[in-house]
Protein backbone atom coordinates (compact mmCIF):
# COMPACT_ATOMS: atom_id res chain seq x y z
CA UNK A 1 0.00 0.00 0.00
CA UNK A 2 1.62 3.58 -0.99
CA UNK A 3 1.21 6.05 1.81
CA UNK A 4 2.39 8.75 0.02
CA UNK A 5 4.26 9.08 -3.55
CA UNK A 6 7.68 7.92 -3.04
CA UNK A 7 7.06 5.92 1.13
CA UNK A 8 4.72 2.71 1.21
CA UNK A 9 3.41 0.94 4.18
CA UNK A 10 5.82 -2.05 3.34
CA UNK A 11 8.92 0.04 3.79
CA UNK A 12 7.82 0.80 6.94
CA UNK A 13 7.10 -2.82 8.48
CA UNK A 14 9.95 -4.33 7.15
CA UNK A 15 12.32 -5.96 9.28
CA UNK A 16 14.74 -9.03 8.78
CA UNK A 17 14.54 -9.71 12.51
CA UNK A 18 10.49 -10.28 12.37
CA UNK A 19 10.98 -12.52 9.44
CA UNK A 20 13.75 -14.25 11.18
CA UNK A 21 11.49 -14.65 14.15
CA UNK A 22 8.46 -15.70 12.54
CA UNK A 23 7.16 -11.87 13.71
CA UNK A 24 3.87 -10.77 12.06
CA UNK A 25 4.48 -6.77 11.97
CA UNK A 26 1.48 -5.39 11.03
CA UNK A 27 -0.20 -2.33 12.47
CA UNK A 28 -3.73 -1.94 13.86
CA UNK A 29 -5.75 1.12 12.45
CA UNK A 30 -4.65 3.57 14.86
CA UNK A 31 -0.90 2.89 14.19
CA UNK A 32 -2.01 2.91 10.58
CA UNK A 33 -3.34 6.85 11.14
CA UNK A 34 0.28 7.68 12.37
CA UNK A 35 1.79 5.73 9.90
CA UNK A 36 0.11 7.80 7.40
CA UNK A 37 0.71 10.84 9.38
CA UNK A 38 4.36 9.88 9.85
CA UNK A 39 4.68 8.92 6.02
CA UNK A 40 3.83 12.58 5.02
CA UNK A 41 6.56 14.31 7.07
CA UNK A 42 9.06 11.90 5.58
CA UNK A 43 7.96 12.26 2.08
CA UNK A 44 8.96 16.15 3.00
CA UNK A 45 12.45 14.78 4.12
CA UNK A 46 12.62 13.05 0.87
CA UNK A 47 11.20 15.93 -1.23
CA UNK A 48 14.21 18.11 0.79
CA UNK A 49 16.78 16.12 -0.12
CA UNK A 50 15.92 15.20 -3.63
CA UNK A 51 16.88 11.70 -2.48
CA UNK A 52 15.30 7.99 -1.58
CA UNK A 53 15.28 7.92 1.99
CA UNK A 54 16.84 4.20 3.46
CA UNK A 55 14.37 2.67 6.07
CA UNK A 56 16.18 0.39 8.74
CA UNK A 57 13.25 0.75 11.23
CA UNK A 58 10.22 2.29 10.80
CA UNK A 59 6.33 0.46 12.52
CA UNK A 60 7.56 -2.31 15.36
CA UNK A 61 4.78 -4.16 16.94
CA UNK A 62 5.17 -4.89 20.79
CA UNK A 63 6.71 -8.31 20.12
CA UNK A 64 8.99 -6.75 17.46
CA UNK A 65 9.87 -3.94 19.66
CA UNK A 66 10.61 -6.59 22.34
CA UNK A 67 12.69 -8.51 20.41
CA UNK A 68 15.26 -5.59 19.33
CA UNK A 69 15.54 -4.74 22.85
CA UNK A 70 13.62 -1.75 22.60
CA UNK A 71 11.70 0.50 25.85
CA UNK A 72 7.68 0.43 25.62
CA UNK A 73 7.54 3.51 25.70
CA UNK A 74 9.28 3.83 21.50
CA UNK A 75 7.22 5.59 19.30
CA UNK A 76 8.22 3.10 17.15
CA UNK A 77 5.20 0.79 18.30
CA UNK A 78 2.67 3.98 18.12
CA UNK A 79 3.77 4.32 13.80
CA UNK A 80 5.05 7.41 15.03
CA UNK A 81 9.09 6.86 14.30
CA UNK A 82 11.56 6.19 11.80
CA UNK A 83 15.20 5.42 11.27
CA UNK A 84 16.69 5.95 8.07
CA UNK A 85 19.37 7.29 5.93
CA UNK A 86 19.50 8.85 3.16
CA UNK A 87 20.69 7.89 -0.50
CA UNK A 88 23.78 9.58 -0.85
CA UNK A 89 24.07 10.96 2.75
CA UNK A 90 25.03 8.15 4.15
CA UNK A 91 28.34 9.19 5.54
CA UNK A 92 26.78 12.57 6.32
CA UNK A 93 24.25 12.27 9.17
CA UNK A 94 25.05 15.36 11.06
CA UNK A 95 24.75 17.09 8.04
CA UNK A 96 21.83 15.25 7.40
CA UNK A 97 20.19 16.21 10.61
CA UNK A 98 21.09 19.97 10.20
CA UNK A 99 19.37 20.27 6.89
CA UNK A 100 16.19 18.85 8.71
CA UNK A 101 16.94 21.05 11.45
CA UNK A 102 16.55 24.26 9.70
CA UNK A 103 14.08 23.40 7.29
CA UNK A 104 10.47 23.81 7.59
CA UNK A 105 9.63 20.38 8.26
CA UNK A 106 7.28 19.50 11.82
CA UNK A 107 8.60 16.65 14.18
CA UNK A 108 8.78 15.77 17.68
CA UNK A 109 12.36 14.68 17.87
CA UNK A 110 14.87 14.32 15.13
CA UNK A 111 17.89 12.25 16.55
CA UNK A 112 21.52 11.89 15.36
CA UNK A 113 22.14 8.32 16.21
CA UNK A 114 25.46 6.84 16.78
CA UNK A 115 26.73 9.07 13.85
CA UNK A 116 24.80 6.14 11.99
CA UNK A 117 21.57 6.81 11.15
CA UNK A 118 18.88 9.62 11.64
CA UNK A 119 15.43 9.25 13.86
CA UNK A 120 12.47 11.48 13.14
CA UNK A 121 9.08 10.74 15.21
CA UNK A 122 5.98 12.66 14.83
CA UNK A 123 4.08 13.52 17.88
CA UNK A 124 1.41 10.53 18.73
CA UNK A 125 -1.56 12.42 17.99
CA UNK A 126 -2.55 15.10 15.53
CA UNK A 127 -3.68 17.88 18.03
CA UNK A 128 -0.40 17.47 19.96
CA UNK A 129 2.15 20.42 19.54
CA UNK A 130 5.45 18.84 18.66
CA UNK A 131 8.86 19.59 20.66
CA UNK A 132 11.15 19.72 18.13
CA UNK A 133 14.22 18.41 20.38
CA UNK A 134 17.34 17.68 18.50
CA UNK A 135 19.63 15.20 20.04
CA UNK A 136 22.30 12.83 19.63
CA UNK A 137 22.88 9.55 21.30
CA UNK A 138 25.68 7.37 21.11
CA UNK A 139 28.16 5.23 23.65
CA UNK A 140 27.93 8.49 25.86
CA UNK A 141 24.21 8.61 26.73
CA UNK A 142 21.80 11.29 25.04
CA UNK A 143 22.55 14.78 24.71
CA UNK A 144 20.89 18.12 22.84
CA UNK A 145 22.52 17.96 19.23
CA UNK A 146 25.11 20.60 18.66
Amino acid sequence: MQLTKNISLSELTASNIAERKGIKNQPNDVQLINLRRLSKTLQEVRDLFNAPLIISSGFRCKQLNDAVGSKDSSFHIKGCACDFTISGWRDKIRETVIKIKDSPIVFDQLICEYDSWVHLSITNAAMDKPRRNVLTINKSGTSFFS
